[in-house]
């Protein structure tokens, strides 16, 4: 009897070990986001007293806070994933300890929150040297990345909103003969060429080219390219949010001009843009993602946000959230065949990603980087969102 339970005993450990050899391990993905733990905390103690979070740490944080929601979900539908966060903002620790420290790790995706371009250069660098795919979800800028087709870009690069506000324009406004208004400044005259590179004789044939400085923003400097007959297009090639609330405020107290401005990706933050009356002037900017709180994913996600912190999640809780669960799933879909597979949708979680290698030369071999070229134009009347296009270049 003693003989045959040992042997029983013994198989059962056998048909165990096998079942535990067949499980697949884990696919680690690592979180890199400026948390700055170490300035809000001392050991376990909250040191920043009955004061506002500040800003800067809010962000991290909110990206982190999306990234642990969708975590929370993943773990619902049994994801077979194991995921290590990094504080890339940890005192007497540069991002190239972090990196070194998980070089043994054996990651297979990192999702980052960078704000740097040396952090960038430094995940770049580390990706490319271990074939790590990098998700880059909210830094819009390639400044130092190249010849890495492992780091992906999500928020589409100022060239990229350049490009695709030209072809918006080109196609949307076919008819009309725009205004191109600009500063005498170095962004700007790196803006106006970027512009004019997608067709520089369309642009010298149909466009009108209007510099000024902020202070020269004035209906008497305006009215030459304007008429009061027909509906005027604009178009802002400057990043200068005061020279952008300027030039609305202008032709928003002169309504004899209706005019559509069609503006920069960084309008979605100028507060006079939210809270204009005026029905004579269509703004519209471009933007490479689009949050809806009223469809169902979008509910949920600012339900569950709610009910954990009791406050209305910000766009970065929404990028967390995407860049943890879509490419998570598909890491886990095509494990061998990440890279290939980064445009596919079916996880969307709010927008569709066009995601294109940049090759920086005609001769290049390798892509500089992926990038999401998708983009959405935001239409405004009276501070008010009145209509929302998906635009791809072609």
């Amino acid at each position: 009897m003693k003989q045959k339970f040992v042997l029983l005993f013994a198989l059962v450990v056998v048909a165990c070990n096998y079942l535990f050899a067949q499980q697949p391990a884990p696919q680690k993905i690592a979180i890199l986001a400026p948390l700055y733990l170490d300035s809000a905390f001392n050991d376990y103690t909250y040191q920043l007293g009955d004061k506002y979070i500040p800003q800067y740490i809010i962000t991290g944080l909110d990206f982190y806070n999306g990234v642990m929601l969708a975590v929370d979900t993943l773990q619902k539908e049994h994801a077979n994933i194991e995921v290590w966060v990094y504080d890339t903002k940890k005192k007497n620790e540069d991002i190239n300890t972090i990196l070194k420290g998980m070089a043994v790790q054996n990651f297979s995706l990192i999702i980052a929150s960078l704000n740097n371009t040396d952090e960038q250069k430094a995940v770049s660098d580390f990706s490319f040297s271990y074939n790590i795919p990098v998700i880059s979800a909210t830094y819009p800028n390639d400044a130092n990345v190249t010849d890495n087709p492992f780091f992906i870009l999500l928020n589409s690069t100022l060239k990229t909103h350049v490009d695709g506000i030209f072809s918006y324009v080109q196609q949307k406004y076919s008819n009309a003969k725009p205004v191109f208004i600009t500063r005498n400044e170095p962004l700007e005259s790196r803006i106006l060429a970027d512009y004019k590179f997608n067709d520089s004789a369309f642009f010298d044939k149909k466009y009108r080219k209007l510099t000024l400085n902020n202070d020269e923003v004035s209906i008497k400097n305006l009215t030459p390219y304007l008429d009061s007959t027909k509906t005027n297009v604009l178009v802002c090639g400057s990043l200068n949010t005061t020279f952008a609330s300027n030039l609305a405020k202008t032709l928003c107290e002169n309504p004899q001009y209706k005019t559509t401005l069609i503006g920069m990706p960084d309008w979605d933050g100028v507060r006079l843009l939210n809270k204009m009356d005026c029905s004579s002037l269509e703004i519209i900017y471009s933007t490479p993602y689009n949050y809806s709180r009223s469809d169902s994913i979008g509910y949920n996600i600012s339900e569950a946000y709610r009910d954990k912190f009791f406050t209305r999640p910000s766009d970065m809780v929404y990028k967390g959230y995407e860049a943890m669960y879509h490419f998570t799933h598909l890491l886990l879909d095509y494990k061998y065949d990440f890279i290939n597979h980064l445009s596919e949708n079916k996880y969307v979680i709010a927008n569709n990603f066009d995601i294109r290698p940049i090759m920086l030369q005609d001769s290049s071999f390798v892509p500089a980087y992926m990038e999401n070229q998708n983009l959405y134009f935001v239409k405004k009347i009276n501070g008010l969102v009145v209509s929302v296009t998906n635009f791809t270049k072609h």
